[in-house]
């Protein structure tokens, strides 16, 4: 039980830092330092205890890699989306009047950059969080939230730099993407995800 408050903790301070820093009156140019930013605070503080993934497509490519157990998915699962669910309801709260407008995607641009910066942030976090060799590091917060950091000043206006299914729900309550986009995150993450994963096994094969 104490993973999944966690992960519900987690994604709920990263959903929440999202829509408040996106959403106007916010943060501007740098909404991306602020969200990957909450992001590396919330590993440093729950990955000792269920490991951070605030990630359905992160939890995905850890249980492809071994680290997670089948059972504990659906759990996971649940508690990031209900984080992202309460988060985006916070959010509307605390900006009911502002003007929000879903952005327009172009299909294969953002499947493209979806597919490219969940592949990145996977790989990362598989490397620097999963591994025997790099057991013990005192970077793998920075390492993970910089991935993101990038990643949404890289595709931001291509995407929307989501790079996450559970954000992409919360985004999506909040109406700054349209319900029929969300299948473009939820193919794109989670494709990325699984890529990274057999590829890590791929360049990793002492960790199997």
């Amino acid at each position: 039980m104490k993973n999944y408050i966690v992960e519900f903790i987690g994604t709920f301070f990263l959903v929440l830092v999202i829509g408040l820093c996106v959403i106007a009156p916010g943060a501007g140019n740098m909404a991306p330092l602020a969200i990957g930013g909450v992001l590396m605070v919330m590993i440093y503080a729950g990955g000792p205890i269920s490991g951070a993934h605030y990630n359905p497509a992160i939890t995905i490519a850890i249980w492809l890699r071994g680290k997670c157990p089948a059972k504990d998915i659906p759990g996971y699962i649940i508690a990031q989306l209900a984080g992202a669910f309460l988060a985006a309801l916070t959010v509307k709260m605390f900006k009911g009047s502002s003007l929000v407008t879903a952005a327009e995607l172009n299909l294969s641009l953002a499947l493209i950059a979806e597919f490219l910066f969940t592949f990145a942030l996977a790989f990362v976090i598989l490397n620097v969080a999963t591994t025997k060799k790099a057991e013990g590091n005192s970077y793998f917060g920075l390492a993970i939230g910089f991935t993101v950091m990038a990643g949404a000043y890289a595709v931001g206006g291509i995407s929307g730099g989501v790079f996450n299914p559970a954000v992409a729900a919360g985004i999506t309550i909040m109406g700054l993407s349209a319900v029929s986009n969300i299948w473009i995150f939820l193919v794109a993450n989670f494709g990325g995800a699984i890529a990274a994963a057999l590829v890590f096994k791929l360049v990793n094969p002492e960790e199997a």
